[in-house]
């Protein structure tokens, strides 16, 4: 049995739309981070910036060559979404959903929850290091 891996997303911008960043991290079955990375992606809503954090995290899961992915994220909004819960009106969020599927079909098994923010601070704390970088 492959091990399973955790991915913690986040996003945000200031402002909506505004300056915008996402922060993702992997972990193993110990808490062991398997890697990170963050990113400032322009002036964007806080959803598309949600999705475009989801979207670099499962890409970074499948660079690692993990075939077995849990991915977790604050956007209520977002997991609800892409799991087909909530209606999605915006055609550029309709095309952002469409290429997580994908991702998320390159994996054995890759499922999307909903988690408080306590449970999601590092990542939520790498969007705010990058934003207070970018608007300082």
């Amino acid at each position: 049995m492959a091990e399973r891996f955790r991915l913690f997303t986040d996003a945000g911008s200031r402002g909506n739309p505004g300056n915008a960043a996402y922060g993702v991290f992997i972990y193993d079955k110990n808490n062991k981070l398997i890697d990170f990375h963050g990113k400032y992606i322009g002036v964007l809503t806080n959803n598309q910036a949600e999705f475009s954090g989801l979207i670099a995290g499962l890409e970074l899961g499948l660079k690692n060559k993990i075939t077995e992915i849990d991915c977790y994220s604050d956007s209520n909004l977002m997991v609800n979404q892409v799991n087909g819960l909530f209606q999605i009106k915006d055609a550029s969020l309709k095309i952002k959903v469409d290429k997580i599927r994908d991702l998320m079909k390159r994996y054995k098994s890759a499922t999307l929850t909903y988690v408080e923010r306590e449970k999601n601070s590092i990542a939520d704390k790498m969007v705010n290091i990058i934003l207070d970088a970018k608007v300082a």
